[in-house]
């Protein structure tokens, strides 16, 4: 990918300061550094709109890197690192929840398959209160059984609450039905079995293996100082270690899926869905931006194929496609919320008549523009804020990096028909086909 020529933009800073860090690179106004003592990845995008600062931390942990017996962690570990450590705590009056939020942060954190990010968002002058926080709960969480126990029974009432939701359970049974190897194949939440049985030497074992600096990325979006910036993190990160042990090993490898596997899943409703997926490479694979293109020339609004295929025709309520970036081969999906009394067999009939057109006769450079427009329209909205910033940073660093959020235009421009009529042909086919009915009962 290109960059810009790699000279740091950093003047008149301490000279301790900058003897702490390596400068990268810079690309579309971001700035990569590491800290020379532990290997933390640095993201600095200053752009003072508003006296507000986004700060986010990404793990490259997610429940892809979970096994059997201990799924669920990452996100039970996103739950638990909130409860405090020995400097920031509900006994003392010094939570991470009151200490931020009593001035006016906002404050979240969130797990995927890929990674989980902390984050606050805050007035300019309290960004040295979120580094502070977030550099102690890196090595420092508590994870007492008293809080794994207390919060152990919020993910069961969540899990719980999540087998109401039949889009839901249609998404997860398909997930885990196209990964028979993969780590994909598990739950964000993690299967409940292992929610229940989970015990604190095992999560204090899972946090030990990856909530390490030279695992994890510091983004920092908004209206700051690069100095300022950099000396917190150099006097907070700083005094942790890298990790102690190699990294993990690599993650099962998928097999080659060899026919197309269907399912269906039954609960009380009113309206039916379907959802095809097919197996697609790695967000970093050069064929991804094409299955964007692809994506959005058959889903995206009235002008799109699913709309004046199925949904005019009146056998969709609404029909999407997408495909999340994923750092390990991933999925293609359509979604349809069938029309009341529209049977799934013709849906599914008709969304295969679309994707056959596409893959035979290609598409028109009116609709490939009209894509890439739209594609370039939202990308243009995803800087709306800092931590839309760094929210769309932290997708790119979870799939493999974080440049893919900054050479994205460039990237989406060089996509042609016939790349577009390529990748239909090559990823959506049968024997790749994940198939998922949710029939009301």
């Amino acid at each position: 990918m290109a960059t810009e020529t790699p000279t740091s933009p950093i003047k008149n800073i301490r000279q301790d300061i900058l003897e702490a860090f390596d400068f990268v690179e810079t690309s579309g106004g971001i700035e990569e550094y590491r800290l020379k003592r532990n290997d933390l990845q640095v993201l600095l995008y200053p752009e003072a709109a508003a006296p507000v600062v986004t700060l986010m931390v990404t793990y490259r942990v997610g429940s892809g890197d979970e096994a059997t017996g201990l799924t669920g962690a990452t996100h039970f570990l996103e739950h638990l690192m909130f409860k405090g450590t020995e400097r920031f705590n509900k006994q003392n009056g010094t939570s991470v929840f009151n200490m931020l939020q009593r001035v006016g942060a906002q404050v979240n954190a969130s797990t995927w398959i890929d990674r989980t990010n902390y984050y606050e968002q805050l007035p300019r002058e309290y960004l040295p209160l979120a580094v502070e926080i977030e550099a102690d709960r890196m090595r420092g969480a508590l994870i007492t059984p008293d809080d794994l126990e207390a919060e152990r029974t919020v993910i069961l009432n969540e899990l719980d609450r999540g087998q109401n939701e039949p889009l839901r359970n249609l998404y997860k049974a398909v997930w885990s039905m196209a990964y028979i190897a993969h780590p994909y194949h598990h739950p964000t939440i993690g299967w409940r079995s292992d929610v229940e049985q989970v015990t604190v030497e095992g999560l204090r074992h899972f946090y030990d293996t990856y909530y390490w600096p030279n695992n994890a990325t510091v983004t920092i979006v908004g209206d700051f100082e690069r100095a300022e910036a950099l000396g917190l993190l150099a006097q907070h990160f700083g005094a942790i270690t890298r990790s102690p042990e190699p990294e993990p090993v690599g993650r099962t490898r998928e097999p080659e899926q060899r026919g197309e596997r269907r399912l269906t899943v039954r609960a009380a409703g009113h309206v039916g869905a379907l959802m095809a997926a097919y197996k697609t490479p790695e967000a970093l694979h050069p064929d991804t931006d094409a299955l964007n293109a692809l994506a959005q020339v058959l889903a995206a609004g009235k002008s799109g194929y699913l709309y004046r295929h199925l949904t005019d025709r009146g056998l969709t309520a609404q029909v999407t496609a997408s495909m999340p970036n994923a750092r390990d081969p991933g999925l293609f999906y359509f979604l349809a919320l069938l029309s009341p009394g529209r049977a799934h067999e013709e849906v599914e009939a008709a969304l295969y008549e679309v994707v056959a057109q596409v893959q035979q006769e290609g598409i028109t450079e009116a609709e490939l523009q009209r894509a890439k427009n739209q594609l370039r329209a939202q990308e243009a909205y995803s800087r709306d804020g800092s931590y839309a910033i760094a929210a769309q940073l932290n997708d790119a660093i979870a799939a493999g990096d974080w440049k893919l959020y900054t050479t994205f235009r460039e990237r989406l421009e060089r996509v042609t028909l016939d790349d577009v009529q390529r990748v239909a042909q090559t990823y959506l086919r049968e024997d790749t086909r994940t198939v998922g009915w949710y029939v009301p009962s």
